[in-house]
């Protein structure tokens, strides 16, 4: 077959006009469905029907909006408006997904514009693996399981669509001329959704609005029974504690079941209504992981995401157990470098780095200068070789000093870089559990003590201060630091 075959689509109705952020995402989600539906009918024709005389085709909806005029925003808001006059436009998917965020920022953006948007349907088709991604039952068979050849008939993902140009600041536009509204495609969005789900084994529509990292299991144990005690409170807000498997409980008592074979990056999700609650990934341990969980987790447009895992204490004066808030990172992990030039300088930003903090004094009861006692602020440094005291000690140990850093690890350079690189919030807090420059290996018999005194408030730490993090406006958490010369109107 080929590109020959006549064409069918779902009906294509004119752009709508709309000045109401909710009415336009309700067009949205009936232009989608409408698409999807279309697309997953005639797959299922096609798999009982033979070889189709037909390629099928439907399209993402998509905004677009038009101003002439530079708008005088409020200065202190970091998003929500257009650098300059001219066409924008984005195409979306999953707007049941993202309904509360795009309500939002379309909300804010007809605000400071003065404008109305335009929903109708793009010319970018949606690939048949993203319209059937949210349907259980179905499956997309590899080619030379059907009596057809799948991209014969139906659209497949197409990588040349499939990009970060926008976030990476490259001056994309689309082939209209058309400027972006939003940080990433529709395609590219999709492409994650579906990533997500691989990695993590849970349906993305569980990730809530505020990520932990972490890089060891004993954490996700910690977090359960944090988990079943909130839910024992009905005045905490929360409602549900998800797993691997999509399985959940709802109680203190509910028996979370195993999802069977263990995903690369298992994440558990303390849920609250609106998105509110917390979710925490074990990437485990390397850049490599840092990056793919959080190149994939951004689409999601989380409100912050913070490192609470382990590290090697670099001075003297620290003990194992001892906290380090980084406040600048040396990256020595490589795998960013062509994405995130290393020249470019990852900024503490205020409002993470006091949530932290004051959840360290909460946690430990220790205040002001007496804080010192046990947390240390300073340079943390990611490198991407965990054997990196089995090599020649002068070169990295020089860099290490001359950079005045207090601590190493394999992620928190990279999970800053990547928050940095999508506009993500981002912190980190780690605790030392080694001190290889001074002897003080992690060996089987230290790390149980000290695994067992020190993951549980490490944990709560970071709870604690994903707690406060939620209670901060929006407009205040998404600092101003984190956007460019010409950003995109949407966070």
């Amino acid at each position: 077959m080929t590109e020959s075959l006549p064409i069918e689509t779902p009906d294509l109705p004119a752009p709508e006009t709309f000045t109401d952020a909710a009415a336009a995402v309700q067009h949205l989600q009936k232009l989608y469905a409408a698409a999807v539906d279309f697309l997953t009918g005639r797959f299922v024709g096609a798999l009982k029907g033979g070889v189709p005389g037909l390629r099928y085709r439907a399209f993402y909806p998509e905004i677009r909006m038009t101003t002439t005029t530079h708008t005088l925003s409020d200065s202190r808001l970091s998003f929500g408006h257009v650098a300059q006059p001219g066409r924008y436009s984005t195409t979306i998917t999953r707007p049941d997904l993202f309904a509360n965020y795009l309500e939002q920022q379309l909300g804010l953006l007809l605000a400071t514009q003065g404008a109305s948007v335009q929903v109708g349907v793009s010319s970018t088709p949606i690939p048949l693996h993203f319209a059937v991604a949210g349907d259980p039952d179905l499956t997309v068979p590899q080619d030379g399981a059907m009596d057809f050849t799948l991209r014969d008939v139906f659209d497949t993902p197409d990588l040349s669509t499939t990009h970060d140009a926008i976030v990476n600041g490259e001056g994309f536009a689309f082939e209209d001329g058309s400027r972006p509204l939003a940080p990433f495609t529709a395609q590219r969005i999709d492409y994650s959704l579906s990533r997500l789900a691989h990695y993590t084994a849970t349906d993305p529509a569980h990730f809530q609005n505020h990520v932990l990292f972490t890089n060891y299991q004993f954490y996700v144990e910690e977090f359960e029974v944090y988990a079943r005690q909130v839910l024992a409170d009905p005045k905490s807000g929360y409602t549900a504690f998800v797993g691997p498997g999509n399985r959940s409980i709802d109680t203190a008592e509910g028996v979370l079941e195993p999802a069977g074979k263990a995903p690369q990056m298992p994440a558990y999700h303390l849920k609250r209504e609106g998105g509110q609650g917390i979710t925490l990934v074990n990437i485990g341990v390397g850049p490599s992981n840092a990056k793919t969980a959080t190149d994939h987790i951004a689409v999601l447009r989380p409100h912050a995401w913070l490192m609470v895992g382990h590290c090697a204490g670099l001075r003297n004066s620290q003990r194992l157990g001892d906290f380090v808030l980084a406040h600048a990172y040396l990256r020595e992990d490589h795998v960013l470098d062509d994405d995130l030039p290393v020249w470019v300088p990852i900024p503490a930003l205020a409002e993470i780095q006091v949530a932290l903090e004051e959840a360290v004094a909460e946690v430990t009861e220790l205040k002001g200068y007496e804080l010192k006692r046990i947390m240390r602020t300073g340079t943390v440094a990611t490198i991407d070789n965990r054997n990196w005291e089995l090599r020649d000690q002068s070169g990295p140990v020089q860099r290490l000093s001359q950079s005045r850093a207090v601590a190493l690890d394999m992620e928190s350079a990279t999970i800053a870089a990547n928050g940095f690189r999508f506009r993500v919030p981002y912190g980190t807090l780690l605790c030392v559990s080694d001190k290889p420059l001074h002897g003080e290996l992690k060996l089987p018999g230290m790390a149980t003590d000290f695994y067992r005194t020190q993951v549980a408030r490490h944990l709560l730490i970071g709870v604690r201060a994903m707690e406060a993090i939620r209670e901060m406006p929006l407009e205040r958490i998404h600092s101003r630091k984190l956007r460019s010369f010409e950003e995109t109107a949407f966070l």
